[in-house]
């Protein structure tokens, strides 16, 4: 699906992946870290430790002052990043580092703003030359999305939109027919963080929105350790775990290399854990 510029996105590469897992009949495992956390250089390390331990998928998140999807775990990576002066460029090498090191589907979640202030077409056409696969967008709706879209398609980039449990059939319709790449089920109304449970809301939304679309669903928000991911794994496409892997890394603030060891053990862990079957 390559655009002009000769420069490809790896949106074919997220949707082999996604398939190859369901042939096997279990989940993906999404990760996702934000970029430069906690430095630049250690947040590519910590970005391919998880790919290397189990992840599918990878979601790097370009670091945001006002992130309304976020939690608190999320938001704290996200300000040692911003301290640091983490820029869009930072975001663009971590994507094209971690996807070289691995040859795994490596996406970008951000909000509008900063795409829009770094310019869409040149965004897209940065991302894909990175080998990115494409980008989740959870705040961009989708009557304004045909600007982006249109770049993501010519670049070869998927466009994850998220949906929610508050979302009407016929809106889930909307947006699913937008999106590209998989749909993300948002599990519950709130933001992201580690949850007791991850619950019947969250099983009920995958299945009102598969009923509108032949797209992977992949559920996040609140998924923490491997036997939720094996809840989720039961009825979702796809398993995606950030605030946990933020936490390992937190938890080791001072010793890089122990971060990326804890981040390697949960992405076995949560790998384990979408292979389990009931």
């Amino acid at each position: 699906m390559a655009g002009n510029s000769g420069t490809p996105g790896n949106i074919a590469l997220l949707e082999s992946v996604l398939a190859d897992a369901r042939a096997e009949k279990r989940a993906a495992l999404v990760g996702y870290l934000p970029a430069g956390f906690p430095t630049v250089d250690g947040g590519i390390r910590a970005v391919t430790a998880m790919l290397e331990g189990g992840c599918d998928v990878v979601e790097v998140g370009l670091p945001h002052s006002d992130p309304v999807l976020d939690g608190p775990v999320i938001q704290t990576a996200d300000d040692i990043a911003l301290r640091a002066g983490v820029k869009i460029t930072d975001v663009i090498r971590t994507v094209r580092e971690a996807h070289a090191a691995t040859g795994a589907p490596v996406l970008c979640m951000t909000y509008w703003n900063p795409v829009d202030r770094y310019g869409v077409e040149r965004f897209a056409a940065d991302l894909a030359a990175a080998g990115g696969a494409g980008c989740i967008l959870p705040d961009l709706p989708v009557e304004e999305s045909d600007v982006w879209r249109k770049a993501a398609e010519e670049h070869g980039l998927a466009t994850v939109f998220v949906v929610a449990p508050s979302s009407r059939d016929a809106r889930l319709a909307k947006i699913t027919a937008a999106g590209s790449g998989f749909v993300y089920a948002a599990s519950l109304m709130g933001v992201t963080g580690t949850r007791e449970s991850v619950g019947r809301e969250a099983q009920e939304l995958v299945g009102r929105t598969r009923a509108t679309t032949d797209l992977p669903v992949c559920v996040g928000l609140g998924v923490s350790n491997p036997e939720q991911a094996a809840e989720v794994a039961q009825f979702a496409d796809g398993v995606i775990v950030g605030s946990a892997f933020v936490k390992r890394m937190l938890a080791e603030e001072d010793d890089l290399e122990a971060g990326l060891a804890g981040v390697r053990a949960l992405a076995g862990e949560l790998a384990a854990g979408v292979r389990k079957r009931r």
